[in-house]
């Protein structure tokens, strides 16, 4: 089995080559083909040069670059090269800031026999997250009650996670046009649209850390989204579009 995990980067030049070297140590303890695929939005910090430098050395080292234009987008840049360029049997989405361990990879793949939709999950028996102030766990709580009760995701945990494991015969089924998600409501919108075609969940638990080097990424705008998007979400899911 080929797998790719696919991680997006803007501004992540303190974080890519640790992640990078953290991967490719935990590739060994796996009996999967690993490939990695970086999608960065045209860094001007430098982000892309030193992953060029890693495809230079490892041919299972994957780099496309494109304008900044949200994770969603992004994301969307990295599943059609997947699809169309890689032969590739699931891919895992991970964010670049160390807050998604690659120790958990293998708890990923261990699951791929029996589910299509693997879920780095916070919020079942097991996951942490040990350094979130008290605000960032009600924001986040709140967050997953929205995806969950408005958007009609019933049965899964952590719904705004972007720790996760898809198989690449589900992903080709689902219509990327509806991912129109700019920020992390694309998370919830990709559960909605995976769920519609008969995805077969299963959530791990994880521990989510804080990043600990660079900048954040989440916005007011990507909440103020994520908020209007369940409504989207759940009025999709009364009329069947």
């Amino acid at each position: 089995m080929k797998i790719c995990i696919i991680t997006p980067t803007y501004n992540e030049k303190e974080n890519i080559a640790l992640l990078l070297d953290e991967l490719l140590k935990v590739f060994n303890k796996t009996k999967y083909e690993m490939n990695i695929l970086v999608v960065d939005d045209n860094s001007p910090d430098g982000t892309a040069d030193i992953v060029k430098k890693y495809c230079s050395t490892y041919k299972n080292v994957h780099l496309i670059t494109g304008n900044k234009e949200g994770l969603g987008k992004a994301y969307i840049r990295g599943f059609n090269h997947v699809l169309n360029n890689m032969k590739m049997d699931a891919i895992i989405m991970m964010d670049a800031d160390f807050s998604h361990d690659p120790k958990y990879v293998p708890d990923f793949l261990k699951n791929l026999d029996k589910y299509n939709f693997i879920i780095g999950s916070r919020y079942i028996k097991g996951g942490k997250i040990p350094d979130w102030p008290f605000y960032r766990r009600i924001i986040s709580a709140g967050g997953n009650f929205f995806a969950r009760i408005i958007s009609g995701l019933y049965g899964v945990h952590d719904c705004t996670t972007g720790y996760r494991c898809i198989k690449t015969e589900l992903l080709k089924k689902i219509d990327f046009d509806k991912l129109d998600a700019k920020g992390y409501a694309f998370m919830s919108t990709l559960l909605f649209e995976a769920k519609k075609e008969g995805a077969e969940f299963k959530e791990i638990p994880i521990t989510f850390y804080d990043r600990k080097r660079g900048k954040p990424k989440l916005s007011y705008k990507d909440m103020v989204e994520f908020f209007f998007n369940s409504f989207k979400l759940r009025i999709r899911s009364i009329t069947g579009k």
